[in-house]
């Protein structure tokens, strides 16, 4: 996990938001709980909605799935 933090920081760093979208989806997916996945699924669909990302889709609907967005 200390790798993709210092990936996300450096993502951060260069407000790179596609990086971003990729790095907190994988970091949903590496989650150790459903509460934990669905805050990094979150960060990466807002990501996504501010980039325009065809990611964004996929993403609600994981959250969906998981009963975090309607």
């Amino acid at each position: 996990m200390k790798d993709l933090d210092t990936r996300m920081i450096t993502a951060h760093e260069a407000n790179d938001r596609m990086a971003l979208i990729k790095l907190y989806a994988e970091a949903a997916n590496g989650a150790n709980d459903l509460d934990a996945s669905c805050f990094y699924l979150t960060h990466a669909y807002v990501f996504a909605l501010e980039a325009g990302a065809p990611q964004a889709k996929d993403l609600h609907a994981q959250l969906v799935q998981h009963g975090r967005e309607a």
